[in-house]
């Protein structure tokens, strides 16, 4: 056998060798991995219940509180939902979709936008594209964010809550030719929204989907 082939396949075998032991460190994809961030929390059904001694009890609702019937009626279908969480989880959720509309992320968009709503958001980033305008965006904060209605249909379990946030991002749109056409790099600009969110209570994905928005 020839020195260059006897090179060859000691070569192929140290290749094999190498494959196999990175697919045992990497693993295997199966096509499954990728599902919606729980960003108002986690309900999975697969995942173990906690003990009943581990298990937080959700803040009480005040005897003032305007929305107290309405909290109730949704603590009799889930009874660890909790306002103060839904707007922690709502804050995130603000922020995430106003950057993916700014990036032009169609995918984060869809997984929890309504259909009518993605729709509305999706012909906005195409109208950008087609005229060929692209945006730096970058998020600051978010000054307020404040429940300011809900609604709770008991018979079809679907809650409805209205937030309205007070954001500040840094937003620069440039055109083809990269000059700028609206913005400034070095201004914050404040942006106030007031947005509507959506989910049948006792599900098992905790999201929430933006149904509605406005100011």
């Amino acid at each position: 056998m020839g020195d260059g082939l006897l090179t060859l396949l000691i070569l192929a075998g140290i290749t094999v060798f190498l494959v196999m032991r990175l697919k045992n460190v990497l693993g295997t994809k199966t096509g499954l991995e990728k599902k919606p961030e729980p960003v108002f929390g986690d309900r999975s059904a697969s995942r173990p219940a906690p003990a009943l001694e581990e298990k937080a009890e959700p803040e009480p609702i005040a005897a003032n509180d305007p929305l107290s019937e309405t909290w109730a009626s949704m603590r009799a279908v889930e009874a660890d939902f909790s306002p103060r969480d839904f707007t922690e989880g709502a804050k995130r959720a603000y922020e995430m979709l106003l950057m993916a509309f700014e990036n032009g992320d169609k995918q984060t968009l869809e997984s929890y936008l309504s259909p009518d709503v993605y729709r509305d958001f999706a012909a906005a980033i195409d109208q950008r594209a087609d005229e060929g305008l692209t945006v730096d965006a970058r998020f600051v904060g978010v000054r307020e964010a404040k429940i300011v209605a809900a609604r709770f249909d008991e018979e079809e379990q679907i809650a409805e809550i209205d937030m309205r946030f007070v954001g500040e991002l840094v937003t620069v749109v440039r055109d083809a030719e990269h000059r700028i056409v609206e913005g400034d790099p070095n201004e914050i600009r404040r942006e106030t929204d007031q947005w509507t969110f959506g989910r049948r209570l006792g599900a098992p994905d905790p999201n929430w989907l933006l149904i509605a928005t406005g100011e």
